[in-house]
């Protein structure tokens, strides 16, 4: 089984990285791009009878800052 597991910053943080390819985005006149926010993507690849909640506890101890980022888990379909 594949998951994949992304990882925001929580609403309200700032993201200087996001808000520097924001504005080269506009300087390139890209004009119409109203927000932009970067993250980090991880593909997981488990045994089929792992649970999500596995997935999830491996986010919370090593993958994602609880405090800082929230993240999102999709099983990838073969």
């Amino acid at each position: 089984m594949t998951y994949e597991v992304r990882i925001f910053l929580k609403e309200g943080l700032l993201d200087p990285a996001a808000a520097t390819i924001e504005r080269a985005l506009k300087r390139l006149e890209f004009a119409e791009v109203t927000g932009f926010r970067t993250g980090k993507v991880f593909i997981i690849e488990v045994p089929d009878q792992t649970p999500v909640d596995r997935v999830a506890e491996m986010c919370h101890k090593l993958l994602a800052n609880p405090v800082m980022e929230r993240f999102e888990i999709n099983e990838v379909k073969a």
